[in-house]
C-alpha cells in the first residue's frame, strides 16, 4: 500500500497496519525513513508559528528556523531511538516477546501516521496562537499518537522474534 493509504488505514486500525509492516520483514531503512519523515513534517509544521513569533517579537526568522531545523531533524530522531529502546525494555519486563525493531517500528509509525494532526497543530499555532484551541488540538494529537503507539506496540510484542 502507498504510504498515504497506510496512514489513512491507521486511523481505522493501527494494529493491523503495524502487523502488515512487520510482515514485510525487518528493514531498518524503513524505520529510519518513518522517523525522519515525521521529523521533517514536524519541522515544516513549526514554520507558521515561527513566522508569527518572528513578526510579533521582531526576531530574525532565519535564526529561529535554523534552531528548529537542528533540534527537529538532527536531535529529535536520536531521542526517538532512545525512547523506542526504553519502550522495548519496558515491554520485555511485562512479558513482551517482540524485537527491538518492532518497538522502533511501532513508535516511528505512530509518529509518522499522526502527522496530519501535527500539521493541524502547526497551523493553529501559527494562525491563532497560544490558547484553548492550540491546547485542544495538541491534546487530540497526543491522544491519537498514544493510541497508535500502544496499539502498534501491542502487535509487535505478540510477534515472536
Amino acid at each position: 500500500m502507498p504510504l498515504t493509504s497506510d496512514i489513512v488505514a491507521t486511523y481505522r486500525g493501527p494494529g493491523r497496519v503495524v502487523r502488515r509492516l512487520l510482515d514485510l520483514g525487518e528493514r531498518e531503512d524503513r524505520a529510519l525513513i518513518f522517523v525522519m519523515g515525521f521529523c521533517v513534517v514536524a519541522f515544516v509544521a513549526q514554520l507558521p508559528s515561527l513566522a508569527r513569533r518572528a513578526h510579533l517579537e521582531g526576531l530574525e526568522l532565519n535564526m529561529l528556523m535554523g534552531g528548529a531545523l537542528l533540534g527537529t531533524v538532527i536531535i529529535l530522531p536520536l531521542f526517538f531511538y532512545m525512547l523506542a529502546f526504553v519502550s522495548y525494555g519496558a515491554a520485555r519486563l511485562v512479558g513482551g516477546r517482540g524485537s527491538a525493531y518492532g518497538a522502533r517500528l511501532a513508535l516511528f509509525w505512530a509518529l509518522l501516521s499522526s502527522t496530519p494532526l501535527v500539521l493541524l497543530n502547526g497551523l493553529v499555532a501559527g494562525f491563532i496562537g497560544p490558547g484553548p484551541a492550540l491546547t485542544f488540538v495538541g491534546l487530540i494529537w497526543l491522544g491519537v499518537f498514544i493510541w497508535f503507539w500502544l496499539a502498534g506496540l501491542k502487535q509487535t510484542q505478540r510477534h515472536a522474534e
